[in-house]
């Protein structure tokens, strides 16, 4: 009897399909437009620059000491509505690379939470990342950043998914907290699959 299949939400970078190829070590093509009920998107994933597997500079030379990504939070919906995003098929040998990509994050089962744009259940067990608490970072510390590139790639990626995706990303993840700076990869130690951009 064949299993049923398995998905990842994304919500974030994993949206940006040639991005989340790299890892996956083959192209993706199809995915499923989805909601994720019960949890809100902020910037509150912290990644120390200086002790990271990767370091950003600014354009002026300067080093940030943190550098912030999106995360999920299960304190409930945003105002706005459920965090937007995508489901991608995986097999369950994709999995070591994705936790290998998403480090500072924990997986968990969210297959519950899941809504099908237009409506409907998830069409097999997702998985989904959250925040390690050694990562998690509700106030950012001082001189922490979100660089420009990454938001770029993952705002290409939500409207590529269709009319409307990403304004709902933008209207469900809320402002940045900290400023939003251009940067260049100053040292690389990142494992095969991982993004080298952010």
């Amino acid at each position: 009897m064949p299993s049923s299949p398995e998905y990842v939400f994304g919500y974030g970078s994993l949206v940006a399909l040639e991005s989340l190829g790299r890892t996956l070590g083959r192209e993706v093509h199809e995915v499923l437009p989805a909601t994720l009920r019960g949890w809100r998107r902020r910037w509150s994933l912290l990644r120390d620059n200086h002790t990271a597997e990767k370091t950003f500079a600014c354009t002026d030379g300067s080093l940030p000491d943190y550098i912030l990504g999106l995360n999920i939070e299960a304190d409930g919906e945003d105002a706005n509505g459920p965090v937007n995003g995508a489901l991608i098929e995986i097999a369950e040998a994709d999995l070591e690379g994705l936790d290998r990509r998403e480090m500072r994050y924990d997986r968990l089962e969210v297959t519950d939470a899941i809504e099908l744009r237009g409506g409907g259940a998830a069409p097999g067990r997702v998985w989904t990342y959250t925040a390690k608490r050694s990562h998690f970072a509700i106030n950012p510390p001082r001189n922490s950043v979100i660089i420009a590139g990454y938001v770029d790639i993952v705002e290409a990626g939500f409207a590529a998914l269709g009319d409307g995706e990403l304004d709902c990303f933008r209207a469900t993840t809320g402002p940045f907290p900290v400023d939003l700076v251009a940067a260049n990869l100053v040292r690389d130690e990142i494992p095969p699959g991982s993004p080298r951009g952010w």
